[in-house]
């Protein structure tokens, strides 16, 4: 008797294959030190960044826009420009973006409101920055022919 699988579960279980074998590259200690680099240096974000729940919700959302990244490399390896792929995944970064930036502002401690125009721009570049790592490598992988 054959067990019948629908090509929705075969292309969720590739992906998460792919996610595995891309976040082997990752440390927690470049989780880290990334946090402490973006949000460590403002004195807004110094006080509430050594929460841990803010501080894994940054770990979340960096993972988040790791992994966007190199799902969108196959493109870049297909020959789009940077910008055009990042044109393609424009709205999944921004949700990250705005869900990081809204995470902030609710548990921070009331002092973001007046900074929250540069505390936004943080949280912009922190994601890019992920993106654009999670992009590199996902690109190196499909030059590697690993995915």
């Amino acid at each position: 008797m054959n067990v019948i699988t629908t090509f929705k579960e075969k292309r969720r279980e590739k992906q998460i294959k792919y996610e595995r074998s891309v976040l082997r590259d990752l440390s927690i200690n470049m989780l880290k030190e990334r946090v402490k680099q973006y949000f460590g240096s403002t004195r807004i974000a110094s006080s509430f960044v050594m929460n841990t729940g803010i501080e894994e919700a940054c770990y979340d959302v960096a993972l988040e826009a790791y992994l966007l990244g190199a799902k969108f490399s196959k493109f870049g390896y297909h020959g789009e420009d940077l910008e055009e792929v990042r044109s393609r995944c424009n709205k999944e970064e921004n949700h990250l973006i705005d869900t990081l930036f809204n995470f902030l502002l609710y548990w921070g401690n009331g002092e973001e409101g007046t900074m929250s125009e540069s505390l936004y721009y943080l949280c912009e570049q922190y994601v890019h920055v992920w993106w654009r790592e999670g992009f590199d490598k996902g690109q190196r992988r499909h030059k590697l022919r690993l995915h």
